[in-house]
């Protein structure tokens, strides 16, 4: 897998990429995608390392380019681009998923944000407005029209669909915390040991997951 991803390091900055190695960036990617799969909201965007491994796709299909018909790594290399990219698509299309179906609260949330602290590329939020404006033109169309003057405006916040973050979640512990409060447990404090394996309410641990200290499975 290293060979197949030894390039990623170039398109990351010069400083990181002692911590970025070409397997974590791949192992990153395959960690946002499965956090992102298990989050009952939308989290903060990976564009980064998606570019990252979208441009070593190409990198790589031009190499696989230059092998011999009937050499083992041409098989090899495909089968290792097709996960990637099982992994990306999966990935965006958990994303869009959830701007569909959350779009207004998305919005809402994200109009708090600074650009930089933006959880939508510009690309998701373009779509996401977009989306919005679609559904208020259907709603426009199909009911509001029909209806009395004073029942004809179309008011976003009624529509508004928040994602439970009560749900329950299954996570691994990157790093120790102590002290997470979880609403309902017997004890009103709990710590999370290194490698321990939970099944939580998403609430308390929602910004451990965006830090990286665990990790939902």
């Amino acid at each position: 897998m290293d060979d197949s991803v030894a390039d990623v390091s170039e398109h990351l900055d010069s400083s990181d990429n002692e911590e970025f190695t070409p397997g974590k960036v791949l192992q990153d990617i395959e960690n946002a995608w499965l956090n992102e799969k298990f989050a009952p909201e939308i989290l903060p965007h990976q564009s980064e390392l998606v570019d990252c491994m979208l441009e070593q796709i190409s990198h790589m299909e031009e190499n696989m380019k230059k092998l011999k018909k009937g050499d083992i790594r041409l098989a090899i290399h495909k089968m290792e681009i097709d996960r990637i990219r099982f992994v990306i698509k999966s990935y965006l299309r958990t994303r869009l998923e959830k701007i569909e179906q959350y779009t207004i609260h998305i919005l809402s949330e994200d109009d708090k944000k600074s650009p930089e602290e933006s959880y939508l590329t510009p690309g998701e939020r373009k779509f996401a407005k977009e989306y919005l404006a679609n559904i208020e033109t259907l709603f426009r169309t199909v009911a509001l029209q029909h209806m009395p003057a004073n029942f004809q405006a179309f008011e976003v916040d009624k529509l508004t669909i928040k994602p439970n973050l009560n749900s329950h979640v299954f996570l691994r512990v990157n790093k120790p915390v102590q002290g997470i409060i979880v609403p309902g447990t017997t004890n009103d404090e709990i710590d999370l040991t290194a490698g321990a394996q939970r099944l939580i309410q998403y609430q308390p641990i929602a910004s451990l997951v965006k830090e990286g200290a665990v990790q939902l499975i």
